[in-house]
């Protein structure tokens, strides 16, 4: 018997791919931006836990939008090896399972820190490491586009240039803001640019053979 997941036409898995990553940016700007600072206690969870109790409700949305979040990145993980499977079957799947890792990182981070098993401190690692997964899932997928023969190379290439640039939060480079800031937007241009090719070119992408 066919997963009925893994069955999903290409088409529908690239619109998927496109869809599920605009509508995590907005959850992950909505959050990290605009909920979580209400929260940041490093190194001290008796503060982090008066925090908490007096702004459950908001606290409350803040799990709940990380937890759409890697949702979709879980989504987005699966769509891709769909797409990409019919170029290489490994590479698709070597590019779902970093995504998935990364997914469930934060997912285990997610759940410390909302029960406050660690602080904000101990968050940040967990995320720190998840994002490791991230860079190598980007910079797969790069190569994963390359090579695919169907999706425009460019983007191979601006997502792997993307993969190289998450060095900068992974080492202190004292880089001014300015630089800081390009590097976010190529970042975010790389994964946008895809999804957006995606979702207007998903009819012409090949089928998979199940």
């Amino acid at each position: 018997m066919k997963n009925p997941i893994l069955n999903i036409s290409t088409s529908r898995a690239a619109m998927t791919v496109g869809i599920a990553f605009i509508t995590s940016v907005i959850f992950v700007t909505l959050v990290d931006d605009f909920i979580l600072p209400n929260f940041v206690v490093p190194g001290d969870t008796e503060a982090l836990a008066h925090d908490i109790a007096a702004n459950q409700r908001l606290f409350g949305l803040a799990v709940l939008g990380y937890f759409l979040v890697l949702v979709l990145d879980a989504i987005i993980g699966l769509a891709l090896y769909l797409v990409l499977k019919p170029a290489h079957e490994q590479r698709a799947r070597l590019t779902a399972a970093f995504r998935l890792l990364y997914a469930f990182t934060l997912i285990i981070g997610v759940l410390a820190f909302a029960f406050q098993i660690i602080d904000t401190y101990g968050f940040a690692t967990i995320k720190l490491i998840g994002y490791v997964f991230f860079a190598v899932h980007i910079l797969v997928l790069g190569y994963a586009v390359l090579k695919s023969g169907y999706i425009p190379k460019i983007l191979g290439i601006l997502l792997i240039l993307a993969s190289f640039s998450y060095i900068v939060f992974f080492v202190d480079l004292h880089l001014s803001d300015s630089i800081m800031v390009m590097l976010m937007l190529l970042m975010a241009i790389a994964e946008l640019s895809l999804s957006i090719w995606l979702i207007i070119k998903r009819k012409g992408l090949p089928n998979n053979n199940q």
